[in-house]
């Protein structure tokens, strides 16, 4: 069950007391949606070298630091602070890695308060086939994760943005919106837009049931 923001807001104010253990209650109810985002954002050059929960540690370490700053200004919910640390922390781990090597690693996808590494469409992908696919054979699925990947490259960045954000990330429209900076009937246009996209590729293709999306 999620938490209502008057929960959130008891637990930010002990953990900023000094009550680690607080904060690391409320880290914990927000991990499984913070490693799936590691999970799509990390480059796959790097996902051998990093574990998602090595990447999550550091953000815990730069939510118990930056702390104090957020109270002070809360300018988002926490959950989308989250979210911005989470994304943030990535971006350092890929340049500290990669170098300018980034130039190939598919780009940052440009936040309302920063940036984050786009998803990267293998890994959605996979996600997508493992939810649809009826496919056993390994040639059969390999070919068909690479027209799925194809068709997630040539979207728009932003309409796949909002697609990654509302279905693999789970967030609400407003929430969405939000991250992006757009108006959330912006927001939703788009989101449309892409699961129209998504559905003519899906249809095309045998063995996918592009309804169970």
């Amino acid at each position: 069950m999620a938490d209502t923001p008057d929960e959130t807001e008891a637990l930010l104010r002990r953990g900023a007391a000094g009550d680690v253990q607080a904060l690391g209650a409320l880290f914990e109810r927000h991990r499984a949606r913070l490693e799936l985002m590691v999970r799509l954002r990390l480059d796959r050059r790097l996902q051998r070298r990093l574990d998602p929960a090595d990447v999550l540690q550091e953000v815990f370490l730069d939510l118990t630091r930056r702390l104090p700053d957020y109270l002070a200004r809360p300018t988002l919910p926490f959950v989308l602070w989250l979210r911005l640390l989470t994304g943030q922390k990535l971006v350092d781990l890929h340049r500290q890695h990669l170098g300018t090597k980034m130039r190939d690693a598919g780009l940052e996808v440009a936040l309302h308060r920063g940036a984050a590494p786009r998803a990267s469409s293998a890994s959605l992908a996979e996600r997508l086939l493992g939810r649809l696919t009826t496919a056993s054979r390994a040639a059969i699925r390999a070919e068909t994760q690479l027209r799925v990947q194809r068709a997630l490259d040539a979207m728009d960045p932003i309409d796949r943005e909002v697609l990654v954000l509302r279905h693999f990330e789970m967030l609400s429209n407003d929430e969405a919106a939000q991250v992006l900076g757009l108006k959330p009937s912006a927001a939703s246009n788009r989101h449309l837009r892409a699961l129209r996209r998504l559905k003519e590729v899906l249809a095309e293709i045998p063995g996918l049931d592009a309804a169970g999306e």
